[in-house]
């Protein structure tokens, strides 16, 4: 029985659910957008000039004239959903001090309280334009986010510069941009100067969809290499470097790098520039980058990417695979991934053509050219095929549900990778088309291959930059117009499939099989060393940094079973301080029941010995030639003469 003091207390309580209280009801909206439309900013250019001189503190200082033609309510965007990001990745939590003026009156603005990268304004009566001042504070330490200045580069991205207005097509509005760099830095990039008076530089007008794509690298210590010499339509190696000892590329290295040039002409049979400028960063201070525009890519990579040549083919079809994108994303590109304005959600459903037709053109092509040897390209691609064949996540998740990664998971770092999956269209794509171009190879009797399919899809209208969406559909109407079969079927089920393993009938057609040997390749070893860190996935199932902290657990694996998860340290095997060979002894000698793998393991504040129970051995994945079958993977990645 309640006291009374509870049966009392209780009257009260019931009261506040009676039909007479007031209930919650939804906010007021938020203020109106204006939709985009098709049609010119009649007011005039925006006047965008951006001080970059402030690289000690790593400050862009913007000055922004926005001509207006009338008073009232107008909205500003800042670009948010970024091309090649895939998702509204635009740093606006770096744009500050903004600061709106009217003929030298203070203009506020208001946040929108839903899209946080639209500000409101009133324009005054009689206001002709609105002056606009903020600062970009780029990050400072990579824990920030992207470093894009240094005290001898910097990386500009027009979009974290500017706002526009809304209503309009991003193609529809003019901007006049100008640049002010620190004394004697050279510059490179897709836009043309108009003119350049001392550290100024005055850029041709240009609308600011295009704006956006041709962000420019600027540098202390710059060189140009002309990469198609005496051509009509030139293609530019733009470089920047913490040292000038750095820029100097041999003549050979040179010749594989025009000779690219040369083999993805031969590929599409057309170009869809003016002219093409590949920004290259050679850098350990500024952060690395590979990003793709139509006329340009941006492309970071190792300080020492050509003084110690031999030891930096990992990594080395990144030009490969940005100049591609010229092609495969900026001018072929998805219908759905094609937006109005940068504010407008993209859809990310056919990344798995715009990337990974694209990683896959990006390894052949750096095979054809010589910026890989063909032994390269085969190792690199039996790390691959490795990778997506153990990717046990693909038991619940199809391959084409990861093109939503981008959106969802921002390239955070994220635990149990081989369970979640994570962008897997790139290089399971990759997979896909190399399928793709050894089933056609096969069917017409090696008469035709996905280089037509190239020629075909990407190679029309030469010499135009206006992009040209495509659907699923046709997709598969150019692979039947080059070799007749129910590609839909095919793309479909490695698309939506769930295995078990990843697509490899591409390698067994090309005259491989993936195999495992207690070695690991060369190619396999250097990118151990590039990532510094120990593979052990196809083992034990982990990968470590040098001070033995687990940066992956393979799910499902040995370690996994074992209760190990990424984060946790190895700080002793058997008994013994951690080391990378000693652990691979162990690895070894567990091949005797009697000897498992005795590990000490760290996991926050508390210690435990782990006994692994694996018998396998080192496992190291590599592509083996099958004994009297086609070899179709070696004329893939011959050069075309």
């Amino acid at each position: 029985m309640k006291s009374l003091f509870a049966a009392v207390a209780l009257v009260p309580l019931l009261s506040l659910s009676g039909p007479a209280l007031a209930k919650p009801m939804p906010a007021a909206p938020a203020p109106e957008i204006e939709a985009a439309r098709d049609v010119p900013y009649a007011a005039g250019s925006i006047k965008l000039a951006v001080d970059a001189t402030d690289n000690d503190r790593r400050i862009f200082t913007v000055q922004e004239t926005l001509p207006v033609s009338e008073a009232g309510p107008l909205t500003l965007f800042y670009p948010a959903w970024l091309p090649g990001n895939h998702a509204p990745r635009g740093a606006i939590e770096q744009l500050a001090g903004l600061m709106i003026t009217a003929g030298g009156q203070s203009v506020a603005w208001t946040r929108d309280p839903v899209d946080i990268y639209a500000f409101h304004v009133t324009v005054p009566a009689g206001a002709k334009a609105l002056d606009i001042r903020f600062q970009f504070l780029s990050p400072t330490d990579k824990s920030m986010g992207r470093v894009v200045v240094t005290p001898d580069m910097l990386n500009l991205q027009w979009n974290a510069v500017a706002l526009y207005p809304t209503g309009y097509f991003a193609r529809q509005i003019m901007v006049e941009p100008s640049l002010r760099l620190p004394e004697g830095w050279q510059l490179g990039t897709a836009l043309e100067t108009a003119s350049r008076d001392g550290d100024l530089v005055r850029f041709k007008p240009v609308d600011f969809d295009t704006l956006v794509d041709s962000p420019l690298f600027a540098g202390r210590y710059f060189r140009q290499i002309d990469l198609d010499p005496g051509a009509a339509v030139p293609v530019r190696l733009n470089i920047v470097a913490d040292r000038p000892g750095l820029l100097d590329a041999l003549p050979d290295q040179i010749a594989v790098h025009r000779t690219l040039v040369q083999q993805a002409y031969k590929l599409y049979g057309a170009h869809h520039y003016n002219h093409y400028d590949f920004l290259l960063a050679l850098s350990d201070k500024m952060s690395g980058i590979g990003l793709e525009h139509h006329r340009s890519s941006e492309n970071g990579t190792s300080p020492n990417y050509f003084t110690e040549w031999d030891k930096s083919a990992v990594g080395r079809d990144l030009l490969a695979h940005e100049f591609t994108h010229s092609w495969n994303g900026k001018f072929r590109r998805g219908e759905d991934l094609w937006t109005e304005t940068f504010n407008t959600p993209m859809r990310d459903s056919l990344l798995w053509v715009y990337e990974g037709q694209t990683q896959y053109w990006g390894n052949v092509l750096a095979a054809r050219s010589g910026l890989q040897t063909k032994q390269q390209g085969l190792d690199s691609l039996a790390l691959t095929a490795a990778v997506y064949d153990n990717r046990v996540g693909r038991a619940w998740r199809a391959m084409s549900d990861t093109t939503n990664d981008p959106i969802m998971v921002a390239r955070r770092p994220i635990s149990w990778r081989s369970w979640q999956r994570s962008e897997d269209y790139y290089s399971e794509g990759q997979l896909i088309w190399l399928d793709a171009d050894t089933l056609i190879r096969e069917l017409s009797g090696g008469k035709r291959s996905l280089d037509d399919f190239a020629k075909a899809f990407f190679g029309v209208d030469n010499g135009s930059y206006v992009p040209k969406t495509y659907r699923f559909e046709d997709v598969v109407a150019t692979l039947n117009g080059v070799q007749p079969y129910d590609w839909a079927t095919f793309l479909k089920t490695r698309l939506e499939g769930h295995g078990p393993g990843a697509p490899l009938d591409g390698l067994a057609r090309g005259g491989y099989r993936l195999v495992y040997t207690p070695v690991p390749t060369d190619f396999f070893k250097a990118n151990e060393a590039r990532r510094k860190s120990v593979d052990l996935t196809y083992s034990i199932g982990v990968v470590l940094d040098k001070d033995g902290t687990l940066a992956d657990v393979a799910w499902d694996g040995p370690a996994f079973k074992a209760g190990l998860i990424q984060g946790a340290q190895v700080i002793a095997v058997g008994g013994v301080a951690y080391d990378a060979d000693l652990l691979k002894t162990a690895i070894t000698a567990a091949t005797d029941p009697a000897k498992p793998v005795e590990l000490l393991v760290k996991s926050g504040d508390r210690y435990r010995t782990v006994k692994l129970t694996y018998q396998g051995g080192l496992r190291y994945p590599r592509l083996e030639p099958i004994v009297g079958a086609p070899a179709r993977l070696d004329e893939i990645y011959t050069a075309r003469k």
